[in-house]
């Protein structure tokens, strides 16, 4: 049954996996090491651009950065999959580190990172559920809004 795979959840939900987005510097999208598959940290990039740039609570919304936390996410996931072949293979996603470029006075962090969070969810299921932390920081690369890294455990 289609909708029992993750990337049948993933249509059920109009999504499809993108590209893995080539790397911007000297790092591969993702490593696996024993049972566990790191991603290093995934930009909100549609089709290799970013389609907002900016400080969420400034220029950005905080609806569009979950937003963008949610693209991010299933970017790792495109990402994980280049290294494991199935998504079906994922046990548990880990940990989530979601990073998120604010304004000075922004604090809804967790929020932003919600949209990476929950896309997981709705994907994986109770294996989705996983720690996390979210980071403000002062810039990104590319003036990216948002950026996410998972690590995921799978199975052989």
């Amino acid at each position: 049954m289609a909708g029992g795979t993750v990337e049948g959840r993933l249509a059920g939900l109009g999504l499809k996996l993108p590209e893995v987005a080539a790397p911007l510097a000297s790092y591969v999208p993702a490593l696996r090491t024993g049972p566990y598959v790191y991603t290093s940290g995934q930009l909100p990039l549609v089709e290799g651009k970013l389609g907002v740039t900016g400080k969420v609570g400034a220029e950005v919304t905080p609806e569009e950065a979950k937003e963008l936390a949610r693209t991010c996410a299933l970017n790792a996931l495109a990402a994980v999959k280049s290294v494991v072949g199935d998504l079906d293979r994922v046990v548990r996603v880990v940990k989530v580190v979601g990073f998120v470029a604010s304004a000075s006075d922004f604090t809804g962090q967790p929020g932003v990172v919600n949209g990476a969070s929950e896309l997981l969810g709705e994907a994986l299921g109770d294996a989705g559920v996983h720690a996390r932390s979210a980071v403000g920081v002062a810039v990104l690369p590319l003036d990216a809004p948002v950026e996410v890294e998972i690590q995921v455990e799978v199975a052989d």
